[in-house]
């Protein structure tokens, strides 16, 4: 992934038209990394306990669509909706932009989270939940998965699966390897051993992480977009914050609608 200067960072947050307000920013970037339910306190002698907090639901767990293939590239084309995907490393400002303006637009995505960036910023699992996202694993260090090992690449995949399970309960929905658009036969074996039924690969590449611009993403995006498709981007990059609301905005001009990848193929 590539790195997002200071710079960059304001023009990004500036072209989302006002994406995050100062409090959503806040609440989206605390770091607690604890998903243990509170411990509620004991009253003194003769007074009534204060209620317990509730333990944070856990996460959706990673199911299996008998119609599907075990290594997907695009949902139904008899629908008008489509799937937003992320490849979650990066900037959490960016990121916290990006889910902010979907959410603006009523729109859910999906997060395939690197390993190493929720060790970094674990609230950000959290984040991507509670707006009503899937979340899933990018692997442990985002490296070429592909070509490991079988003893590496399984470290890679479970390293990713141990952390979203420690954060939020669930292994996460979705599995994509990294460095990659489709996992290898060996990858696709070892991601079903730990849990996963499929792969999520995509049909649509944005290609924004090559820095094109903003109406290059843009352009990229709504020239292959169509019923069913799942649409690969990336967190970490200001093109892709600033060309989110145009490709948004188009896509319901268009009557597509914009859903997690479990809606999609529901």
């Amino acid at each position: 992934m590539g790195r997002v200067t200071t710079t960059d960072r304001r023009t990004a947050l500036r072209a989302g038209a006002g994406l995050v307000a100062g409090g959503a920013l806040a609440a989206g970037c605390a770091t607690t990394g604890s998903t243990a339910a509170p411990v509620a306190t004991h009253a003194s002698a003769g007074g009534p306990a204060p209620a317990a907090r509730a333990t944070p639901p856990t996460a959706p767990a990673p199911r299996a669509f008998p119609h599907q293939p075990a290594q997907i590239t695009h949902g139904p084309r008899d629908r008008p909706r489509i799937a937003l995907t992320f490849h979650g490393q990066g900037d959490p400002e960016i990121a916290t932009a990006l889910l902010t303006e979907a959410e603006k637009h009523g729109a859910h995505v999906t997060v395939l989270a690197v390993g190493t960036w929720l060790d970094t910023h674990p609230g950000m699992a959290r984040r991507i939940l509670d707006g009503g996202h899937d979340l899933g694993n990018h692997t442990q260090r985002h490296i070429a998965v592909n070509t490991l090992s079988e003893a590496d690449a399984r470290a890679e995949i479970t390293g990713c699966a141990e952390r979203l399970k420690r954060l939020t309960g669930s292994i996460g929905t979705w599995f994509r390897p990294s460095r990659a658009p489709a996992a290898s036969p060996l990858v696709q074996r070892l991601t079903h051993r730990v849990g996963y039924p499929h792969v999520l690969s995509y049909d649509v590449d944005s290609l924004d992480f090559t820095e094109p611009g903003a109406p290059a993403v843009t352009r990229k995006v709504l020239a292959e977009v169509r019923n069913g498709s799942v649409v690969s981007m990336h967190f970490g990059y200001a093109d892709t914050v600033a060309a989110l609301p145009a490709v948004l905005q188009e896509l319901d001009r268009r009557g597509l609608r914009a859903v997690t990848t479990t809606e999609l193929l529901s």
